[in-house]
């Protein structure tokens, strides 16, 4: 190739290159991003304390059987987790050597204090003694009386059997046949199926904002069935061994039984704010939170507190517009100032 072809194509394409490129045509839009949107509204959300517990004899629904006398474990007409009726045979304590030598020691004491009684009287009608040698024998015989009633009511008479006080499920045994136990031992442990709690621990921060009375449903392990109780004590103090604060949910009659594990979803308060979808909120690079929303067609992001959230919504609070709806899907494409191509306008009300 000549010189004189190479300096034609090299102002050929020098000719080019600084040929004014053509401008936009008059009337055409800039670009748009697809999104979906939602419209904003104010509402409310429930605060909600999660907390985890074993199902238990409420205060005044258990009850601890001891033994009234030392004596020796006979028969044991029940097992744990059995319910019973009201007045129904537990357990059958025999009275120990002991307390049988007290008791007829106490028999003939009464016969003996009788007797001295009755010929006292004659003596004293016979005016061979005094009013001060009759009131003594008096006196000794209720002492007698009252030593044999207290034996009596103690179980040295003979067999003692232990009965249900109310309708119960026996929740523990410590009494085995043939065993010798002491006076105050304890025999076995009821629990009314009436008079359930869900006994809880709770962190001291999130125990703060309960209160006897908050509404809660409970749902026990393995059960997908959610139930109403209501919060019926909440500890002042947290527990040393665990650093809790102790809860108790009062629970439904019938519908839990003692030993159960259980989750309850205890109601604190209603959070007020913006109520929006969990999914129409974003985070920034510094970890911030913030929403898009869409004002007029134009991309506008608004940072936010999140006040609260409950399954898959969300109260926040910020300077948002009220009028303006929130981007729902296609969020993390846009920045301020971006046009919106809607995907749902009959969704939110609003032609764009």
């Amino acid at each position: 190739m000549s010189r004189r072809m190479i300096a034609w194509i090299v102002s050929l394409a020098l000719a080019v290159a600084v040929l004014p490129r053509p401008a936009l045509a008059a009337g055409a839009s800039a670009p748009t991003v697809l999104a979906t949107l939602t419209p904003l509204r104010q509402g409310s959300l429930p605060h909600v304390v999660i907390v985890y517990g074993t199902v238990q004899p409420s205060n005044t629904g258990g009850r601890a059987l001891m033994a009234a006398e030392s004596g020796v474990v006979g028969t044991v007409y029940v097992r744990v987790g059995e319910r019973v009726r009201a007045g129904a045979p537990l357990i059958e304590v025999l009275p120990s050597p002991q307390s049988g030598a007290a008791y007829h020691q106490a028999l003939s004491a009464l016969k003996v204090a009788r007797a001295l009684l009755s010929s006292t009287r004659k003596l004293y009608g016979l005016h061979l003694a005094t009013n001060q040698q009759l009131v003594a024998a008096e006196k000794s015989e209720r002492d007698a009386e009252e030593s044999l009633a207290a034996l009596r009511a103690a179980g040295a008479g003979g067999p003692d059997v232990l009965r249900s006080p109310f309708a119960a499920v026996v929740t523990a045994l410590t009494a085995e046949t043939g065993s010798i136990v002491s006076q105050g031992s304890p025999l076995a442990t009821l629990a009314s199926p009436d008079r359930l709690v869900l006994a809880a621990g709770v962190v001291p921060g999130q125990a703060l904002s309960i209160a006897v009375g908050n509404p809660a449903v409970i749902e026990a392990t393995g059960s997908d069935q959610w139930v109403s109780g209501s919060v019926a004590m909440r500890g002042a103090a947290s527990a040393p061994n665990s650093g809790l604060v102790p809860v108790q949910i009062a629970l439904p009659a019938g519908k839990f039984m003692p030993g159960e594990v259980a989750k309850a979803r205890i109601t604190t308060a209603e959070v007020h704010g913006f109520l929006v979808p969990h999914a129409a909120l974003l985070v920034n690079d510094r970890g911030a939170p913030y929403v898009v929303q869409a004002v007029n067609g134009i991309a506008q992001k608004v940072p936010v507190r999140v006040l609260d959230e409950y399954a898959d919504q969300d109260i926040i609070a910020g300077a948002l517009d009220p009028n303006a709806p929130v981007v729902l899907a296609g969020d993390y494409q846009l920045e301020n100032g971006m046009h919106i191509r809607v995907a749902n306008p009959g969704a939110v009300g609003t032609a764009q």
